[in-house]
């Protein structure tokens, strides 16, 4: 019997896991330099932990068991629920604002597509323990700086921004009722997912009148900066609605700031179905073929009370290296130095196949010194070893 890889699991042969080691270390020098502080947890999760963040509808999207004990476990497919039930355990003594970053390795029971698999690694960053719009724009000003140092321009992503809060208060002055929120939020965030016709059924389901529906297809019609202007004048007479619209100004011009304002844009559409989001919510974009959601993230107020913790206000993302990658070979942006399996510095050449062991002392002497050296198991001619060498790519080639 002939064995593969699962289907939507991947296999990192050497030169695939130094370029999963090179968009991993990019995470982590991206987080540590915005001032994040590294934190991980276990694999698997008590199931229950996943249903109290988003429902029992979560089971069908998990890898789930019983343990020896008869207890239900699952594979974890994300890391919040984790990070929150981490923070409530020592929420009294950790320093505010709680400032975290994680590469997980993720499982989810789903079918493999472009950009989606069945495990993969992801990059997450939460801010917690402040509603601060500066923590907002923080948040995002670090997606944006990876980004750049991967070389995605303004010319190759966009970064959609919008808020829950502002859309809530919206609805309302239109008078849905905030018990059909949710059920609404579901729907407007399927708009740039399913075909229009299906969309159009989906959303027939929710709205009552066509008044309601013209309401739904106008405001998520609404984006750019003029968009943004009409939602304004929308709202004059809505105190609420207005707040929300001036703090989502005070996030843009915080963006303009620390020079990142190229890459966003505000569009209603971006609603993000999680019922957990509360306030300013985002996505990116790829602008070339692959133009699906490459990350998102938004605020949320409760998620912490709702896991047995304090009220504690945190804003997040997350991205995978599954369709970053996409995107970069998409435009053909991932580094040649991104594929080097082998880093070489010294390559030890045997002049003399009769003193062998001197080479041997000075590879182990390099490599003791901190130097990565290498040599050849078989005695063969110079001109051979040189061309090894080259192979691996040495940096020197040195003898004795």
């Amino acid at each position: 019997m002939r064995f593969q890889a699962v289907k939507g699991t991947r296999d990192f042969y050497p030169e695939d896991m130094a370029i999963r080691n090179w968009i991993v270390k990019s995470w982590r020098d991206v987080s540590l330099r915005n001032g994040f502080e590294e934190y991980d947890g276990p694999i698997f999760e008590y199931l229950d932990l996943f249903k109290a963040k988003s429902g029992e509808g979560i089971v069908s999207e998990l890898f789930h068991f019983k343990d020896r004990g008869d207890r239900d476990l699952a594979i974890r497919p994300e890391m919040t629920p984790t990070l929150a039930r981490m923070i409530c355990a020592k929420a009294h003594s950790l320093p505010r604002p709680i400032k975290w970053f994680s590469t997980p390795r993720l499982c989810r029971a789903e079918r493999p597509q472009r950009g989606r698999l069945r495990e993969f690694f992801q990059w997450n960053i939460d801010i917690v323990g402040t509603d601060d719009v500066v923590s907002d724009a923080e948040c995002i000003f670090v997606i944006l700086d990876f980004f750049r140092q991967i070389g995605l321009t303004p010319a190759d992503v966009v970064l959609k921004i919008n808020s829950r809060s502002l859309l809530a208060a919206l609805l309302s002055a239109r008078g849905f009722e905030p018990s059909r929120h949710q059920e609404i939020y579901t729907v407007l965030d399927k708009r740039d997912k399913l075909p229009e016709d299906a969309y159009a059924e989906v959303l027939g389901k929710v709205v009552r009148t066509d008044r309601e529906k013209a309401d739904l297809r106008a405001i998520v019609q609404a984006h750019g900066e003029n968009g943004l202007n009409e939602i304004a004048g929308l709202v004059t007479h809505d105190p609420a609605a207005t707040a929300e619209v001036e703090l989502l100004r005070r996030l843009f011009g915080l963006l303009g700031t620390m020079g990142v304002a190229d890459y966003c844009t505000f569009d209603m559409s971006v609603v993000r179905g999680l019922a957990y989001y509360t306030g300013v919510v985002f996505e990116g974009f790829g602008k070339a073929g692959l133009q699906r959601a490459i990350c998102g993230g938004g605020r949320y107020d409760q998620l912490l009370e709702l896991l047995g913790g304090p009220p504690m206000s945190g804003i997040g993302f997350g991205t995978s290296d599954v369709v970053i990658l996409d995107l970069l070979a998409e435009l053909d942006r991932l580094p040649a130095d991104a594929r080097v399996s082998k880093r070489v510095e010294f390559y030890v050449i045997d002049a003399d196949p009769s003193r062998f062991e001197t080479v041997l002392d000075l590879v182990a002497r390099l490599r003791s010194a901190g130097y990565a050296a290498e040599f050849s198991y078989k005695r063969q001619a110079i001109p051979k070893q040189f061309k090894q060498a080259s192979a691996v790519g040495a940096k020197h080639a040195v003898s004795r």
